[in-house]
């Protein structure tokens, strides 16, 4: 259960009409068990410049059947019902609205009315058709509707049945679903207005809104005569073309969509299935699947051990830095080892890295390797060897590392000087696979002689400027140095995170490949000879999602011996400062 939604079955249940008041209109999204209460309870998006989410939950008797295996036709139990709203309640906070189906015998509709103010539901919404009712949107279901003096009457009993004025019993005409038509529906309304109902639900299956907007657009004047607006509520399942900002401007005060957490469960259920018996194995599942991680800090686990994990998370993170590579411009020792402002780059790198307190540093290491020899006496250092690094690539010298991998990784290239602060970035993004990169060559690609690992974004930002934002995360769709500068937006520093869960993405894809790719990989005439970046478009074309953080400063390459001039000179001046 996740402690972080934690409110009064009284403040809930007043919860509704101060939003309605506050607000003027409500998006409501249904659930149907906890995990999808706490999505609505949760999801939350930018638009227009402002935060927009959903302001409750719509307990429903479709969904609620349809989870069970059960058809919709009040097969289900009072007490299974009141069982999912109390899963519900246990792990949010907003206010919910209870499909009551017919509300049943009125004796029976009494009681469910007792019991859900008691939990501190706020609304009830009942229908009036004859029990058992059929689905209002079967289109071979006949429609037979209650008498609605009969109907009224169980709203007055249920209205007597509260122990406060806050609990809200709406009525759901049902008119329209039986073809009877407006005037049947306004007179159905003017009998459950009378009986003192809190709010009118006008129901329709039909593709378009417009009997619906008939219906509102003449509400408020057909209420005048009562000197009483009950509250307005809609469902726009078929008419979905319309916007509930536009359904608010005629004047609903509630808008329902009633059924599309567990109608898009289901679709993605059943890709997942059916990818698992096509495949003959889970792994092409995992696109479609959320992280075990992710499900896990939804519903609360990572609270239970929140200060354990925060403590250990950065002693349980290992840095991996690929030098095993003979390099062209600095061949007489690894490019690690080469001197920067007299100290070699590795031990720059050192000093940055354990400003974060990681655990242990692993070296892979392979041209020239005794010279790591140096190092031998170095706290939470280790070494591992690529005998092939003349033949293999630094996709292989990173695997030569796989063991250290476990509980998540940073990733070093080994000719890279950076400051910490990088580091801090990337592993506090609670993404999977992160990169960082950078925008800034396109302001000195003049500079370039060689070839850079570029990046396209999702979004493919072609607007570079200043931001008051100091930190932007973006999606990577490309990866790779024969990517076109033009159509580039960033290139990869060098600089990595994996979380736990990267890192099972990243061994599964690399040993599927190692088994199976034959010939040419991406930009490598071979898997033998591929890169990381190869391996990350692998991961990329999968379906998994590889993140790209921005930085715009804090780190350079050494790429010729003009950087070290170029870096001496800056590390220099900062000694000086």
């Amino acid at each position: 259960m996740s402690l972080k939604h934690k409110i009064t079955p009284e403040a809930r249940l007043k919860s509704l009409r101060k939003l309605i008041d506050s607000k003027g209109f409500l998006r409501i999204i249904e659930a149907h068990s906890g995990l999808s209460a706490l999505i609505g309870e949760t999801v939350r998006i930018e638009k227009n410049e402002k935060f927009v989410e959903f302001d409750g939950f719509w307990e429903s008797s479709l969904t609620d059947s349809a989870v069970k295996g059960l058809p919709d036709a009040e097969i289900v139990g009072t007490s299974s019902r009141l069982h999912t709203i109390e899963e519900i309640i246990n792990v949010t906070s907003k206010p919910i609205i209870v499909d009551g189906d017919t509300g049943g015998p009125p004796t029976q509709f009494e009681y469910f009315v007792h019991s859900l103010e008691r939990l501190g539901v706020s609304a009830v919404i009942i229908e009036d058709k004859t029990f058992p009712k059929r689905n209002s949107l079967d289109p071979f279901a006949k429609q037979k509707l209650d008498e609605p003096d009969v109907f009224a009457q169980k709203i007055i009993r249920g209205k007597d049945a509260r122990t406060t004025k806050d609990f809200m019993i709406i009525a759901r005409i049902e008119s329209l679903i039986a073809g009877l038509g407006i005037e049947n529906a306004f007179m159905r309304a003017k009998k459950y207005i009378e009986a003192g109902v809190d709010g009118i639900m006008i129901h329709s299956k039909s593709e378009t809104p417009k009997s619906i907007l008939e219906f509102a657009d003449s509400y408020d004047e057909f209420c005048a005569q009562f000197n009483y607006r009950p509250i307005l509520v809609c469902v726009p399942t078929t008419y979905n073309l319309i916007t509930d900002e536009e359904l608010a401007e005629h004047g609903f005060n509630i808008i329902i969509h009633a059924n599309h957490l567990l109608r898009s469960g289901y679709k993605a259920m059943l890709q997942a299935a059916e990818a698992i018996l096509s495949s003959d194995r889970g792994f092409e599942a995992d696109p479609l699947c959320e992280a075990v991680s992710a499900i896990f800090k939804q519903v609360g686990f990572d609270q239970i051990k929140e200060k354990d994990r925060e403590f250990s998370k950065t002693r349980r993170i290992s840095v991996i830095i690929p030098a095993a590579g003979k390099d062209p411009v600095f061949s007489k020792s690894p490019k690690s080892l080469i001197k920067v402002y007299e100290k070699p780059i590795l031990r720059h790198q050192l000093d940055s890295i354990r400003k974060i307190d990681v655990g242990e540093v692993v070296i892979v290491k392979g041209y020239e390797g005794k010279q790591f020899q140096s190092f031998s006496d170095e706290g939470n250092l280790i070494t591992c060897e690529n005998k092939h690094y003349n033949k293999k690539h630094s996709l292989y010298s990173l695997f030569c590392a796989e063991k250290h991998m476990e509980g998540g990784f940073i990733l070093v290239y080994s000719d890279i000087l950076f400051n910490e602060e990088i580091l801090k970035q990337l592993y506090s993004s609670e993404a999977n696979i992160i990169l960082a990169v950078d925008n800034t060559y396109h302001y000195h690609r003049h500079d370039i002689d060689k070839k850079l690992d570029l990046v396209i974004s999702r979004s493919h930002q072609r607007d570079y400027y200043r931001s008051l934002h100091s930190v932007k995360k973006m999606e990577i769709s490309q990866i790779g140095k024969n990517i076109n500068f033009e159509r580039a937006d960033y290139e990869f520093t060098g600089i990595a995170y994996f979380s736990e869960e990267g890192v099972r993405i990243l061994r599964k894809v690399y040993h599927d490949c190692l088994a199976n790719v034959k010939g040419q990989f991406y930009e490598a005439k071979s898997f033998d000879k591929a890169g990381i970046t190869d391996l990350l478009q692998e991961i990329i074309e999968r379906g998994f999602t590889v993140q790209g953080l921005e930085i715009v400063k804090g780190w350079m390459e050494i790429h010729r011996k003009k950087d070290i001039e170029i870096a001496t000179k800056e590390l220099s001046s900062r000694a000086t400062i």
